[in-house]
């Protein structure tokens, strides 16, 4: 059910494929922004494989209909594109909101995720205040549009000395974002599971990355979501903020190149039961 939702889907141009070709990288893009966030990784990845970055739901070219019923809809959305797409498995990588649902896909598809990418992301369920607090922005967005919340956190998302350009981009994002899609994911996502009981489950390789510099989500947390992992890398990128992938891309793109290499060496084991 989820045809709907507009993706970039990119690959090697040439034909010739190798006897096992490198495991198809999916990028799942935070709130509130779209798929143009993984523009980088987009350029250095699809050069050797396949790589996959929709659009969410509400979010971008994709429609806000059919109403988001939990926030699970998110991952349920990207198991239906794998299969339009015929993707069996691949490494799930998720920045911020992103990261909250490859983990809800880790738990509700694992068999079809080798390896999970989690960045500047976090993952507790909301607090009291919390819930309250997305609510309300949920009213102000669709009450306001998303300029003005754009304009205040701006500098927050990346860091103040983040380039001309990479601020551009981030605003232009925000801004074009849909109210009514924000606003039904920030009420999902303040009634989100609890995935600090699944880490410890979690059965393939994981890469957790952090800007230095991230204040909605600092380095203590990825420490913690590091250290409940089973099989977990570790890196923090300097001179970035919440968005390492745009702010740094080449440190985070080299972070996530070993971590692919690692994953493509690693052959697939039988399918994990149901978490």
């Amino acid at each position: 059910m989820a045809p709907f939702l507009a993706y970039e889907d990119k690959g090697p141009a040439s034909s010739r494929q190798p006897l096992v070709p490198p495991t198809p990288l999916v990028l799942v893009h935070g709130h509130p922004f779209d798929r143009t966030m993984w523009a980088p990784q987009l350029r250095t990845f699809a050069a050797t494989r396949r790589v996959v970055a929709p659009d969410l739901r509400g979010y971008g070219a994709s429609p806000t209909t059919p109403a988001l019923a939990d926030f699970s809809g998110f991952a349920r959305d990207i198991e239906a594109l794998l299969d339009e797409l015929g993707v069996d498995s691949c490494v799930l990588a998720g920045l911020s909101m992103g990261g909250q649902i490859v983990l809800d896909c880790y738990r509700l598809f694992p068999e079809r995720v080798r390896g999970l990418v989690l960045a500047d992301t976090s993952a507790a369920p909301e607090t009291p205040d919390g819930v309250r607090a997305r609510d309300a922005m949920a009213d102000r967005l669709l009450a306001e549009g998303l300029r003005g919340y754009a304009d205040e956190v701006l500098e927050r998302m990346v860091a103040p000395y983040a380039s001309a350009a990479v601020k551009a981009h981030v605003h232009g994002m925000m801004t074009a974002t849909s109210p009514e899609g924000a606003a039904a994911a920030l009420r999902a996502r303040a009634r989100r599971q609890d995935h600090r009981p699944l880490l410890p489950r979690v059965h393939v390789p994981a890469l957790v990355v952090v800007g230095a510099d991230d204040t909605y989500t600092p380095v203590s947390g990825a420490r913690a979501l590091h250290a409940a992992l089973p099989d977990a890398t570790l890196h923090i990128v300097e001179g970035a903020a919440h968005l390492p992938n745009l702010e740094r891309p080449e440190v985070f793109d080299a972070a996530l190149e070993a971590f692919l290499a690692r994953v493509d060496a690693r052959q697939p084991s039988a399918a994990p039961p149901r978490l």
